[in-house]
């Protein structure tokens, strides 16, 4: 039985859209994000309404890549996301307990989990199983490692041997490795996979166009 969570300063479901509703406001945003007009709210007396308690309608774990500012793709403002952003994506424990704090306490109907293009945890990646390949600092090469496997999938190599980086491509990569990401929240967060199964939460794998600022959606899991 999945534990109950502590009572706290979050949303209760009455508060909150349904989960097609909160990808449909994402997808809003990310519209006009494209289009260049912006409406978010980021005012005094929004700091104001917010300083007792937090009501955002999704939590969105993406890559901390400098071109991936949530709010700012999506035009969503203060308050409005619940935001976990890592190198590469890479589901770990710290990430799995926020996002079923997300779910749990804050009652969010939605995860977006985000990847992009030109994505240099990918690069590495893919650039690591080459044959003459550098080895990675520690810590860099733990993140790394979750991501290996969509690189030898897409490159199509068996065992140990080798690729070249030249003739893997990183965007199927990137689309793997995302596949990989909502996958293992799914198993490993009891959580996250019990409010799908009960439709109060959906899962949606999105990669961003870094050019044309754009968020496509490749994975739906849920209802929306």
């Amino acid at each position: 039985m999945t534990p109950t969570p502590p009572a706290s300063f979050g949303a209760t479901t009455a508060d909150l859209p349904t989960p097609a509703e909160a990808w449909r406001e994402l997808l809003e945003g990310n519209q006009r994000f494209v289009a260049g007009e912006p409406r978010h709210r980021a005012d005094v007396d929004r700091r104001a309404e917010l300083t007792h308690k937090q009501t955002p309608h999704a939590a969105l774990f993406g890559c901390s890549d400098s071109r991936l500012a949530a709010e700012i793709i999506f035009d969503q403002g203060l308050g409005d996301l619940f935001v976990i952003r890592n190198a590469g994506q890479i589901i770990s424990t710290s990430v799995l307990g926020s996002l079923e704090y997300a779910v749990a306490v804050l009652h969010v109907p939605l995860i977006l989990v985000l990847g992009h293009d030109e994505c240099g945890a990918v690069r590495a990646a893919i650039d690591s199983q080459a044959e003459d390949a550098t080895p990675l600092p520690p810590h860099i090469a733990h993140i790394i490692d979750k991501i290996i496997p969509a690189v030898r999938r897409v490159g199509g190599a068996t065992d140990a041997a080798f690729l070249v980086p030249e003739n893997v491509d990183a965007a199927s990569v990137g689309r793997e490795h995302l596949r990989d990401t909502v996958a293992e929240l799914l198993k490993r967060s009891e959580i996250v996979s019990d409010a799908i199964a009960d439709g109060t939460l959906a899962i949606v794998g999105a990669n961003y166009r870094l050019a044309e600022g754009q968020a496509d959606p490749h994975i739906v899991v849920g209802v929306i």
